[in-house]
């Protein structure tokens, strides 16, 4: 049976800076949220209307 060893990487400096741009991420955040926020009033408003034309 082999057995395999992990071991950590170990860094000599910490790291500090992230790689994520945080003003890109949170507009494109609000975007989706809002994208979402709107597609759910007109999937309602649809419902709504279909709701009258199709009168069961």
């Amino acid at each position: 049976m082999a057995t395999n060893h992990h071991h950590p990487e170990h860094h000599s400096q910490p790291v500090l800076e992230s790689a994520m741009d945080y003003v890109e991420h949170e507009k494109t955040y609000n975007g989706f949220i809002v994208s979402v926020k709107w597609s759910i009033y007109l999937l309602a408003a649809l419902l709504i209307i279909l709701f009258f034309v199709i009168r069961p």
